[in-house]
């Protein structure tokens, strides 16, 4: 559960308090730690683990909270291994500083064979060379605090937070040992105590000092499965109450004294340049304070919003179109289309024969297609800078990645780093929206702040701003050929598909076709595009499942049974496919205009599968009643903070798949807001029910694998109801009325 580059660092104590963790920085970047974020009473010697003289446990998380539970969840796992009285056990975040980089979570991906997520594609190699070198790493400052590709558990938890916990547990244990000159084999620990066999004990906190003396075990013993306290115990999450009476503040909550506030417009078409704008229309205005004119973009402040807002709404600015004035969304799926038929197709993977199996058996061939869509967080995103006399710069903002962002603000200003401050806040919804590349907004307010000297300035990019000028889940067309044998199973599988960037792995199935082949082209855009809740799969998993359903129904077999017979080797995903069905009770009868679809994905090492029970009215209105869901993530840390966690992403994905669109028209993005993005509201939800199928197999991401089963078992679903298969998303674009039904059945 541990790699060989672990190593623990541990040191003196101050006031009663120790201070340990899980550390992979070089010894002289721990001795800055004291000064950065020691508060009374402790010492930092490493990071993750504070243990004071009453006993209150802190740890340290490297990550940000954007509502997923992870505090709560990485707090279990240290603390069990720590053997912690949980009623003493606290969390909060890691300071924005290099000495706090999440290096654990580098480690996990890059010598574990566990999928790495797209965020950390390019730096897994050489960050260990990086962090004994202190080198940065462009485009992320130093090794990252990232919170994304469901990795802080399975990432962070695993190889950071369990090790630090042992071997604070252990440290503990040889204190309380030498204090009664025994054995330490004659202790075990319980409920923040270290106790004899004699029955004499000791708090933790009262053992600090002396356990300080220690150094860390580099590999303290972990516990076995069978041995855990906490983990696996649905503990009631740290985060919530606060978020429920309002005390927890998010970015755009800052106040700072005497701030003025921005709203932006931002040149329409991706790409585009401010030609010109005059500030005359507003500069008498009440509350004005000033027109930032940047490269792109026009700030307007005031001292109050809603006045920036007006302000910026009635500035008439010229921008030019940096030549995409005339694309379409028509126009990128006819580049799309002909991008597949071109000999530029890169050759991703081959298994077996590949294409040239497609020649022993019936050819089936269908295409599919996804649009671009929007982040759409419930708090736009924001950022307030304070550009000081002094020539420092301090910023407040909701990041994926707090160290990376304060680097990104440091560029953006021209400053070193050390002259550059990162408050980082919570975020209200963040999807891959405020992972390094997507920032933006950090880049407008920090240059707005440097025009103002001495007043912090807090920009708000309205929804329509934010709606319009995101970094969109790609558009993709995926291209399937299949040879199936006389019983209609597949023999030969062959995919080629668009992408904006490189080849895909969750293009790769999970099923077992003997001949495969997968070919990926580039079609670049000005469109700029970046992860979205769950990334690669989210498109792939539409693709595959959509049509795995296909070829089962051309071969006359339940959609179920047929997956069944492809997975006969995949025990986990079988197991967890027929979970889900069996908790749906597939196969009953279901009322008129109504039918279930079912789908199964696996991404950040966990399986989720999904049956949807959808109604199509005569109108065409599509209903889902409810969604049953089975999830192997081998098993759950906090099993109510997973499922809930799968219901999120079940909605969310709902959302996407019945109306989320963003499309293009002379060079720049149509929709606005909610209106015409619509979302999944409250009396549309379905009945959700989800149901861990637990293994042996290493733990899982939760917060992403929700996502892309359900858009392929919602069609699928329609499909069976109606005889009509969606094969571009959204729902919404498709007629699905009797007469259209009446059509499909001809």
């Amino acid at each position: 559960m541990r790699t060989r580059r672990a190593v623990l660092i541990g040191g003196a104590t101050t006031a009663g308090a120790l201070v340990v963790g899980y550390a992979l920085w070089p010894s002289h970047l721990l001795e800055d730690a004291d000064t950065l974020d020691a508060k009374p009473g402790e010492r930092f010697l490493s990071n993750w683990i504070k243990l004071a003289d009453d006993d209150t446990v802190t740890i340290v998380i490297p990550h940000c909270d954007m509502g997923t539970g992870i505090y709560t969840a990485l707090s279990q796992m240290a603390a069990d291994e720590m053997d912690a009285d949980w009623s003493k056990v606290r969390a909060e975040a890691a300071p924005a500083e290099k000495e706090f980089a999440n290096g654990p979570l580098i480690e996990a991906f890059a010598l574990n064979g566990t999928e790495v997520p797209s965020f950390l594609k390019g730096m897994a190699a050489s960050t260990f060379r990086m962090l004994a070198a202190n080198v940065s790493i462009p485009g992320a400052g130093y090794v990252p605090q990232i919170t994304g590709g469901s990795s802080a558990v399975r990432g962070t938890g695993v190889f950071g937070m369990r090790v630090a916990g042992a071997a604070v547990r252990e440290m503990l244990i040889k204190a309380a040992a030498a204090r009664l000159s025994a054995n330490p084999a004659e202790f075990h620990t319980e409920a923040s105590r270290v106790i004899h066999k004699s029955g004499e004990s000791f708090r933790y906190g009262e053992l600090a000092r002396e356990a300080a003396a220690y150094t860390p075990s580099g590999n303290p013993p972990l516990k076995e499965r069978s041995q855990f306290k906490l983990i696996g115990q649905p503990l009631q999450r740290f985060d919530i109450p606060d978020k429920v009476d309002g005390v927890n503040k998010y970015g755009i909550d800052t106040r700072l004294p005497d701030m003025w506030y921005g709203a932006i417009r931002v040149a329409p078409v991706f790409g585009g340049k401010l030609v010109s704008v005059s500030d005359a229309p507003v500069s008498r205005n009440r509350g004005i304070k000033k027109v930032v004119k940047l490269d792109d973009a026009v700030v307007v402040l005031a001292d109050r919003f809603w006045r920036a807002r007006a302000a910026a709404d009635s500035l008439q600015p010229i921008f030019d179109t940096g030549g995409n004035g005339n694309v379409t969304s028509d126009s990128l799926r006819a580049r799309h289309l002909a991008a597949l038929k071109s000999g530029d197709i890169k050759s991703d993977m081959t298994v077996g024969d590949g294409a040239d199996a497609l020649k022993n058996g019936k050819l089936i061939e269908r295409l599919y297609n996804v649009p671009y869509l929007a982040h759409a967080p419930m708090e736009p995103v924001n950022a307030t800078a304070l550009y000081k006399n002094d020539g420092t710069l301090e910023v407040w903002a909701g990041t994926q990645d707090g160290l990376g962002a304060r680097a990104f603000c440091a560029e953006a200003a021209g400053l070193p780093m050390e002259k550059v401050t990162f408050h980082l806040r919570p975020s209200g919804g963040a999807f891959g929206r405020r992972l390094p590349g997507q920032w933006n907004f950090l880049t407008y307010a920090v240059k707005a702040a440097l025009q103002c000297q001495g007043t912090p300035v807090k920009l708000i990019f309205t929804r329509e701003q934010d709606m319009q000028h995101d970094f969109y889940r790609p558009n993709v067309t995926s291209r399937f050929k299949a040879a199936v044998d006389a019983d209609g199973m597949p023999i030969a599988w062959v995919n080629d598909y668009t992408t904006d960037d490189t080849a895909n792995p969750q293009a790769h199935i999970v099923y077992g076709v003997p001949h495969q082949a997968y070919g990926a082209v580039k079609v670049a855009t000005h469109i700029p595009t970046g992860p979205w809740r769950s990334v690669e799969a989210s498109w792939h998993g539409f693709f595959i499942e959509s049509f795995v359903d296909e070829l089962a129904h051309a071969a006359g077999k339940d959609p179920l049974s047929y997956r069944q017979a492809l997975l006969k080797d995949k025990p986990r995903h079988l197991g967890t496919l027929t979970m889900a069905a069996d908790k749906a009770a597939w196969g009953t009868q279901m009322p008129p205009n109504m039918a279930r679809g079912i789908a199964l994905v696996e991404c950040f090492d966990t399986i989720v599968a999904h049956v949807v029970e959808a109604e199509v009215a005569d109108d065409g209105t599509v209903k889902v009643h409810r969604v049953v869901s089975a999830a192997d993530c081998g098993y759950a840390v906090n099993p109510d903070g997973f499922k809930a966690q799968i219901e999120g992403a079940i909605v969310f994905a709902l959302s996407a798949a019945l109306h989320g669109q963003i499309t293009i028209d002379q060079g720049a993005v149509v929709q606005q807001n909610f209106p015409d993005y619509d979302m999944v509201r409250l009396a549309e939800a379905p009945d959700i029910e989800v149901y861990v199928h637990e293994s042996d197999a290493r733990l899982g991401g939760a917060g992403e694998p929700g996502t892309p089963p359900l858009a392929p078992a919602l069609t699928n679903a329609i499909f069976a109801a109606t005889g009509i298969r969606i094969r571009d998303l959204p729902v919404d674009n498709v007629r699905l009325g009797k007469a259209a039904r009446q059509q499909a059945s001809l």
